[in-house]
Parts: structure tokens; sequence; C-alpha cells
């Protein structure tokens, strides 16, 4: 069985000229948008554009993203934080914002009011800071994060 091919006499079939070039048109097109090569100010520049904002804008309502803020309500006392020498963080909290004066009470009050600011803490130590006459002005209060 030995079939020769004719190469002179033979016929090509094609697809129309057409549908080639549409589809052609339609890949240059998708590989121009994704490709970003279209100058500022063309019809396909300000498409792609408003697809961006389109997306920018309307995602958040389409699309749960889960980034809710915490619906914690801070202290309303204040509290100033300062840098521990150890990388730490030491919080200090005014005294009026303390009621109970037991030990295991204080840290439970020093606890609620520092969780709000800083996520979920452990107190390590905590230590009052008294004015001359001994009365108790501010409690320093030292974290790790959990």
């Amino acid at each position: 069985m030995n079939s020769q091919i004719d190469l002179q006499h033979s016929e090509f079939v094609t697809a129309p000229r057409a549908a080639v070039s549409s589809m052609g048109a339609i890949w240059r097109t998708i590989r121009g948008y994704i490709l970003w090569s279209y100058e500022r100010g063309s019809l396909h520049y300000d498409i792609m554009v408003t697809l961006i904002l389109l997306f920018v804008f309307f995602s958040p309502r389409l699309i749960n993203f889960k980034d809710k803020p915490v619906e914690r309500n801070p202290h309303p006392t204040g509290v100033v934080v300062v840098p521990d020498p150890q990388g730490g963080l030491i919080y200090q909290i005014q005294a009026s914002a303390i009621t109970e004066r037991n030990g295991v009470d204080i840290r439970q009050q020093l606890q609620h009011i520092i969780e709000p600011i800083s996520g979920a803490v452990s107190i390590t130590k905590f230590e009052p800071v008294k004015d001359a006459g001994g009365h108790v002005q501010s409690y320093k209060v030292w974290v790790e994060k959990e």
C-alpha cells in the first residue's frame, strides 16, 4: 500500500477569511486589556479604567470580605501607652477607672480597659503609681500579646 501524495495538485481547505480575522481581532483586544497596552485617552483605556472603578466601588456590596470593625467600645478614661525597654508595651491607666481595690478585681478591670485598645492580651504584672500623699493616681500595666 504505497500511496503517494501529489503536492502539485493538492487542494487546501481554509476557513473563511472574515472568521479568522474577527477572532484574531478579539484576541488582540483581550491581549491588549491584559497587558494594558492601550494609550491613555483611547476608548479601550477608558473602558479598562471604568471596569476597574466599577469593581472597586461595587465589589464591597457584592462580595462579603468579612472586614467589619470589632464592636468593642473603648473605655472612656485616658490610657497612655509607652514602649517597654524589653520590646513590649506598658499601659498607664488612671486610678479613677478602677472601682474595686481587690487585687484580682483590679486585674480584671485593667484587662477590660486594655483589650479594646490592643486586642487579646495577658497581664504579666501591674503596679499602682502613688502620689506624695500615698494615694493611687494610676496603674502601670505590663502586657503580653496572646
